[in-house]
């Protein structure tokens, strides 16, 4: 447990770190990361958690109500953040200099809660699955793919950092303050993580709140992984690097549930 909290913070915390050394004028590097995090997030929902999510509840049809509800939530989120999520920059960096010196509020707040309920799905433990499905009368594949999903969370905060910390600099004019502010986001996930796992480990093994959980993500996914692939691929035209870093990505996700 310890191992996946330090992974979701020092993701964010490192990511948010290497803007200072990170070449602003050439995005070529993001977009490639963007296409590789976005093909493994599409196949990791579509193989892993989807199904497992189907298999977590008598009435698979509801699920899709769920899926629903996390795809329209993260538009709603993105209205707020603006795209962060998925690498965007541009859109803050530019023009805004009414904000300058200006906290995004409305964009942290966003990304928290969208960091939040992707680290509350992530219910760890073989151990807790078993007793669940022994005394608890429920499924015990939850938490199977705990470090698959811990992956691809962890993969795309790494963008979605950079483009944070692009942001929070260009708003603040000061590192030291963006940090700050950062800690918030690196932070949340790893809150959502702890609460799911100590707090609400039960309540998220015996109803339906842990399918609740998982059909948002599974929404959540879904839209971040297609926004991020379609924006890689304007006019829908790719070129053989990001063909290459999108089959990588998918590949990895194929390879790991073999593992």
């Amino acid at each position: 447990m310890l191992v996946a909290v330090l992974i979701l913070f020092l993701t964010v915390m490192l990511s948010g770190w290497l803007v200072r050394f990170l070449p602003q004028d050439n995005q070529r590097w993001l977009k490639l990361l963007l296409a590789f995090s976005g093909a493994y997030l599409f196949s990791l929902t579509i193989l892993h958690i989807l199904p497992d999510v189907l298999l977590s509840t008598e009435d698979p049809h509801r699920v899709g109500f769920y899926i629903l509800a996390g795809f329209f939530l993260q538009l709603v989120l993105e209205v707020f953040s603006h795209g962060v999520e998925h690498g965007h920059i541009h859109a803050h960096s530019n023009g805004h200099h009414h904000h300058a010196g200006a906290v995004p509020v409305l964009l942290l707040a966003s990304l928290v809660i969208h960091s939040l309920l992707e680290g509350s799905v992530l219910v760890q433990s073989r151990m807790a699955a078993q007793q669940a499905h022994q005394h608890l009368h429920t499924h015990a594949h939850v938490g199977d793919n705990f470090y698959h999903i811990l992956a691809g969370i962890a993969l795309h905060h790494i963008p979605a950092a950079i483009a944070l910390m692009s942001v929070l600099v260009t708003r603040l004019h000061s590192y030291k303050k963006a940090f700050t502010y950062l800690l918030l986001f690196a932070l949340a996930a790893p809150a959502g993580l702890l609460f799911s796992n100590y707090v609400a480990l039960e309540r998220l093994l015996t109803g339906e709140t842990y399918t609740i959980l998982s059909g948002l993500l599974v929404g959540n996914f879904l839209h971040i992984s297609t926004t991020i692939l379609f924006e890689t691929s304007p006019e829908h035209r790719f070129n053989r690097d990001k063909l290459m870093a999108t089959l990588a990505g998918a590949l990895v996700a194929i390879g790991a549930g073999l593992l």
